[in-house]
């Protein structure tokens, strides 16, 4: 299986993007998009292998803010006062919106030369892809959203004893990062079924450490995630399959988000898993994977 080094595109928007691809560019695009502070890194290689298995050709890649795309200069972490305003609903100007981060998609697949492509969204990426597939329609081939939202704010809601863990402050040096790490990933994620391994948490927020971190970035992806409109009502006009995947037991964005989701788009495809919370557990991949595969053959059969 093919596996590139991780590389920069330059956008003409002046965003770098840091990416990694599996597999051979000659099988159809599948463009994997990570949630809230999520490196590349988080979507697992192996996982990523399993699809390249299934003849895609397999786009990873960090959001801007993260990791080793640009982070953008200003800002402060004062600013989490806006998110407070914003969930008390006072309207405010983000740095930029989810249809910058879409855009960003865009730029990458152009760089790419691939003219369409299969969407992988989770959490704040499935808002990403939600937002890709409405504003450029062209460049969809099917749309698969997972534990993500409408941007609705009566569905999708998070628990509210998660937020104020959010906003603390992981610590400056790593090893006070990897372990606040541990613990949020510990309380959101899949309760039915087990974790990774201590060694295995560790290695993970570790390696998410080192790919470089933005504090005031994860603040400005927030306050995109606020400000984000209700796509419910342009979710009527998707024409690509859907499919859409949420756990039963997510704290971070409850199962009525994937519901509404779902509903809002004709003929989806809803997958509830009992017991899966707000990350991928090894033992869903199978399910997963067969889900992509499944609404990319109702895109264009193979």
């Amino acid at each position: 299986m093919r596996r590139s080094a991780e590389q920069l595109a330059h956008l003409s928007s002046g965003i770098d993007i840091c990416f990694q691809t599996f597999g051979d560019d000659g099988d159809p695009a599948l463009l994997l998009v990570m949630g809230l502070a999520g490196p590349l890194i988080w979507w697992d290689e192996e996982l990523c292998s399993l699809l390249a298995e299934r003849r895609f050709f397999v786009i990873r890649y960090d959001n801007r803010d993260v990791g080793r795309s640009t982070k953008l200069p200003g800002g402060s972490v004062r600013r989490i006062g806006t998110i407070s305003a914003a969930l008390r609903g006072t309207r405010s100007r983000p740095p930029y919106t989810m249809s910058d981060m879409a855009g960003d998609a865009v730029g990458l697949l152009d760089h790419l030369g691939v003219q369409r492509a299969h969407v992988v969204g989770v959490s704040m990426g499935g808002m990403i892809a939600q937002t890709l597939t409405i504003e450029h329609p062209s460049r969809v081939l099917s749309l698969v959203s997972i534990m993500s939202t409408t941007g609705g704010r009566r569905v999708g809601w998070q628990d509210p004893r998660l937020l104020p863990m959010l906003l603390r402050n992981r610590g400056s040096d790593k090893e006070s990062y990897v372990r606040q790490s541990m613990v949020v990933s510990r309380m959101i994620g899949s309760p039915g079924y087990p974790s990774l391994g201590e060694a295995e948490e560790r290695a993970l927020a570790g390696a998410t450490y080192d790919r470089g971190l933005s504090p005031e970035g994860v603040v400005r992806q927030m306050q995109a995630i606020l400000a984000q409109p209700n796509r419910a009502r342009r979710l009527r006009d998707v024409a690509v399959p859907v499919l859409v995947i949420h756990g039963t037991a997510d704290k971070m964005v409850h199962v009525s988000g994937g519901r509404a989701t779902a509903q809002a788009t004709p003929g989806a495809e809803l997958l509830l898993i009992p017991g899966m919370g707000h990350d991928l557990p090894r033992e869903v991949w199978p399910a997963i994977v067969d889900g992509i595969e499944r609404t990319a053959h109702r895109a264009a059969p193979r």
